[in-house]
């Protein structure tokens, strides 16, 4: 699933693309999203003038003035803008016709992604509010992240990829972040001292920003907005090296199942005990 900075990745494409375009047409398939398009919506979107796009965990919000689209892209989805001449791939579900003979396509083979308008910020906010999306990684306050450590008994790994506790890190850079920080994926989060705590927190910004720099992980389906893959994949530390040595000590990268997720770390660099 495409995560904070391939999300933040596909935004930044877009916004020079997007903005300040108007949609002039919408073609929607007949096959489900995961959250089926309105035609009703249509008549608020067309003739919208985009504003601004931003990004909000591993959401992606585009501001049309009044109206908003909210899109996810599930586990396979592409958002891209291309000309409306390069002939329309397969599994592409949604497109936005630009009023500058290019369109915003959305593209996703298994169909857990999804595009939905609301009518207000207000009405957006409240879809946030209703999922407790917590803090953005870049945002998150030492003494806030320390205490959300201190009352849990769960461990580091199922931490990482609660959305409430922070929002936009999952599977690749949970792993990529214990890994820096060299913390083993099981210890529980009261475990952790202040440094500790303060040096996932650091380790978590670097291994995003890390990741940015590199337009994301292009693994299978993902690719920015502008159409190119990313190359953080090139780069991994842990995740996916399951039995290749480690980068810092040579032993080799174990794989256990945790937090109903695959999880990849170093035995000799992350140990159990802080």
């Amino acid at each position: 699933m495409p995560e904070l900075p391939e999300v933040e990745t596909v935004v930044r494409d877009l916004r020079p693309l997007l903005v300040g375009r108007s949609f002039i047409e919408i073609t929607v398939s007949k096959k489900a999203l995961r959250r089926k398009w309105s035609r009703s919506w249509e008549v608020h979107l067309l003739g919208q003038r985009t504003r601004a796009i931003h990004r909000r965990g591993k959401w992606i919000l585009i501001d049309l003035g009044e109206p908003w689209l909210l899109v996810h892209l599930g586990m396979t989805g592409q958002f891209t803008v291309v000309s409306a001449k390069v002939p329309r791939e397969t599994h592409t579900h949604v497109v936005f016709s630009l009023d500058d003979a290019n369109e915003l396509r959305f593209r996703d083979v298994r169909r857990f992604g999804s595009v939905t308008y609301y009518p207000s910020r207000v009405k957006l906010d409240a879809h946030f509010l209703q999922k407790g999306l917590g803090p953005e990684p870049f945002d998150l306050d030492p003494d806030c992240w320390g205490e959300s450590l201190r009352n849990t008994r769960r461990s580091l790994k199922a931490i990482l990829l609660d959305q409430t506790v922070v929002a936009g890190v999952g599977n690749i850079y949970a792993d990529e972040s214990l890994f820096e920080a060299r913390l083993h994926p099981t210890l529980v989060g009261q475990t952790l001292n202040p440094k500790q705590a303060e040096q996932l927190r650091l380790a978590i910004v670097s291994v995003l920003t890390r990741a940015i720099e590199k337009r994301g992980s292009s693994i299978r389906d993902y690719v920015g907005g502008s159409g190119l893959r990313g190359q953080m994949q090139d780069e991994f530390r842990v995740y996916g090296r399951t039995g290749e040595p480690c980068v810092r000590c040579r032993t080799e990268i174990e794989r256990i199942a945790l937090a109903g997720r695959s999880t990849h770390f170093c035995p000799k660099c992350q140990r159990k005990r802080v």
